[in-house]
Order: structure tokens, then C-alpha cells, then sequence
């Protein structure tokens, strides 16, 4: 008869091992490649998905839930991580909440947990961006990743700024009220980010659109600033 117990004490170092080197890679280079990616498929493709509904409201939470997820583990600060943790942790429980019998009363609240979220995910991944005054391939793709999340987070905003207001933008079709709509709200943050103003969607309020200039400014000093310090910390 086999030893169960050893088994099991073999089975737990070896999940710690799996679980520490999963955390760990986080504070690597590396991971900045990975989250690339993980933006490439958030930022272009998931609103893609949404819009030839090939993807539910669940798998569009789970994919958000994820981004966040690695976040609590991409700083060694004990505030931080402990502020990643519970805002994810919130998000969870206002997901679980909002797909269960009670409906979509507590979206806002989610919304504003998440934009929390996103504000403090692009703060650590800035800084991590800068650390040890180091540069490499690894470092480029980590300045992407922040303007990518920065339009991410503009999508957050003027979601936000319709719920509140009853208006944010407005463009080809209707809004619905959900997370469905997240492919408008993103197109509008990214030809605002990018200063490229298409004008098929256009702010509606006087807040969309200053907040629209605010991200046009973002979207203009940010290359120039960090393309400064990378070079300066190469010297």
C-alpha cells in the first residue's frame, strides 16, 4: 500500500516551488513580454471578440480578473501588494455578486474598483519600467505595456463618465450599459491616446471631452519622456 502521507508531503514543495517561481517571474524582465501579449489580446482582439459575439460577459471578466491578478505579484512592496490584493479580491466579489441573482446595480461600483486597479497596476509597472536604471529589449516592451494600459484605464473613465452623467460618447451604436461596450470605450481611449481622431466617435459632454484632451496630452509627452530616460539611464 502506498504512503499517502509522503506523498502528499512531496506534492506541497513542489506546489510551493511551482507557485514562487510563478510569482517571482513577475519581478523579472521577462514578464514584460508576457504581458505584451496579454495586452495585445486585451487591448485588440478581445473587442474584436465582443463585437461578432464570440465571447461572454464571464470570459471578459476572467480576462480582466487575470490582468489584475498578476499585478499583486509585480512589486516586492508589502503596501502595494496588499492593495493589488484587496482591490483584486473586490473585483472578484463584485464579479461573483453581479452574475449571480443580483444584477447589474453594482457595475459602477466594480467599474471604480477596477479603474483603482488599473491606476495602481500602471504605477508599478512604470517603476518597474525604470528599475536599476537598466535598459534592454525587455524595457521596451514594458513601455508599451504602460500605454497600453493607459488606454485601458481611459476606457474605464469614460465608461465611468456615461453611467454618472448619462453620457460619454457616442458613435455608431448605442451603448448597452455593460462590459460589452468595452470595444467603443477603448477605440475612443486609443485615437485619443494617439492624437489620431477619426471622428466616427466623438465625446458628448463637456468631461469626455476634456478628459479626451487630457488623454491626448498623455499620449504625446509620454513617448517623449520615457524615450528621454531610457536613453539617460543607458549612458
Amino acid at each position: 500500500m502506498p504512503d499517502l502521507s509522503k506523498a502528499k508531503r512531496y506534492r506541497r514543495p513542489h506546489v510551493r516551488k511551482v507557485f514562487h517561481r510563478f510569482t517571482s517571474y513577475w519581478l523579472t524582465d521577462a514578464s514584460f513580454v508576457l504581458l505584451f501579449f496579454i495586452l495585445l489580446f486585451l487591448v485588440f482582439v478581445l473587442p474584436i471578440l465582443i463585437e461578432y459575439e464570440s465571447i461572454g460577459p464571464i470570459l471578459v471578466s476572467s480576462t480582466f480578473l487575470f490582468l489584475f491578478f498578476t499585478g499583486i505579484w509585480s512589486s516586492r512592496e508589502p503596501a502595494l501588494i496588499y492593495l493589488t490584493t484587496t482591490l483584486f479580491l473586490c473585483q472578484v466579489i463584485l464579479r461573483i455578486i453581479r452574475f449571480g441573482p443580483t444584477s447589474a446595480e453594482y457595475y459602477n461600483v466594480e467599474l471604480m474598483v477596477g479603474l483603482a486597479n488599473m491606476a495602481v497596476f500602471i504605477v508599478v509597472n512604470f517603476r518597474l519600467l525604470f528599475r536599476d536604471n537598466e535598459v534592454n529589449l525587455y524595457r521596451v516592451f514594458g513601455a508599451v505595456n504602460v500605454y497600453l494600459l493607459m488606454a485601458v484605464l481611459g476606457a474605464y473613465v469614460f465608461e465611468l463618465i456615461h453611467i454618472y452623467l448619462g453620457s460619454s460618447i457616442e458613435g455608431s451604436r448605442p451603448l448597452t450599459g455593460t462590459e460589452l461596450d468595452f470595444p467603443e470605450y477603448v477605440y475612443f481611449s486609443l485615437v485619443s491616446l494617439t492624437t489620431v481622431g477619426y471622428g466616427d466617435i466623438v465625446a458628448v459632454n463637456i468631461m469626455a471631452k476634456m478628459f479626451a484632451v487630457f488623454l491626448s496630452t498623455i499620449g504625446i509627452l509620454y513617448p517623449a519622456v520615457v524615450i528621454a530616460k531610457l536613453v539617460s539611464s543607458s549612458k
